[in-house]
């Protein structure tokens, strides 16, 4: 997913990778990306056509790389945001990601990977139902068991709203 993190945030337009890092972070939560991954992925971005780099002043004089996004690689983005496997629709990060960017994908994309993440949020219900049946769950661990129950049933009722927002916001 860093890939998409960091292709996703070259849509703003021309960017350094530190500050590539700081928007990541902020955005994530999860803290900045190291150095050893965001430069060695950029750097295979850029072999691959899908980033541009140029060298630009900084602000205290040094030379800094600028890093674009391509047209080749925004059509990479948006087919890997497209694609979207029973694993990533598990994941709350990687649906929370592609809903963001549901301005660059088409109606049939986005309509399949509401499609998936319902049916995950469904299988979910069914399986901490069965859990709580089959274990007779009380006191604290039925509480943790009807949170996340609750968690998924509010997020089937967010893609429910999702589904009747217009095409393009």
């Amino acid at each position: 997913m860093n890939d998409l993190l960091l292709l996703s945030a070259l849509l703003a337009g021309p960017t350094h990778g530190y500050a590539l890092k700081k928007q990541i972070a902020l955005i994530t939560g999860h803290g900045e990306m190291h150095n050893n991954l965001v430069y060695p992925l950029l750097k295979g971005f850029v072999s691959a056509g899908w980033v541009s780099r140029r060298e630009a002043d900084g602000e205290r004089g040094q030379t800094r790389e600028l890093y674009t996004l391509t047209a080749k690689g925004r059509t990479e983005l948006v087919r890997r945001l497209s694609e979207f496997p029973a694993k990533a629709a598990s994941s709350p990060d990687a649906f929370s990601m592609r809903v963001g960017l549901f301005d660059i994908l088409d109606s049939q994309s986005r309509n399949r990977i509401l499609d998936e993440r319902e049916k995950w949020l469904s299988h979910r219900v069914d399986k901490l139902s069965a859990l709580s049946s089959a274990m007779k769950l009380g006191g604290w661990p039925a509480e943790i068991v009807t949170h996340l129950q609750l968690q998924a049933l509010a997020e089937k009722k967010w893609i429910a709203k999702l589904r009747k927002k217009p095409q393009s916001m």
